[in-house]
């Protein structure tokens, strides 16, 4: 997966950078989402979509890290956010089970 897909502006482009890329671009677009969120609500909101962007681009960063550039320093950096962002959907998902059980209507 190293070999050279084509070139853009001289720089090579494995299949390894597009999953590099993919996941900058879902990490990235998770701000855009809870910027729209907050827009919409008038208030300060973190959609669960955030959180599932974080992972989402998160693993596949890590993923580049570990098979792509094997860069240790890129692996703990994007690891990190990953579990943060698996424990807010825990605590949503728990806080919707919740509010399911407990509401009358």
């Amino acid at each position: 997966m190293n070999e050279v897909l084509f070139h853009i502006h001289n720089i090579g482009v494995t299949p390894w950078k597009l999953v590099g890329y993919l996941g900058v671009f879902l990490f990235t677009s998770r701000w855009f989402v809870q910027m729209y969120a907050t827009k919409k609500l008038k208030r300060v909101h973190m959609p669960t979509s955030f959180w599932w962007l974080s992972v989402s681009g998160s693993i596949l960063l890590v993923s580049y890290f570990i098979f792509g550039k094997n860069d240790s320093v890129g692996i703990i950096s994007n690891l990190f956010p990953a579990f943060v962002s698996v424990y807010n959907i825990v605590v949503d998902m728990r806080h919707r089970k919740t509010a399911m059980t407990t509401d009358p209507a």
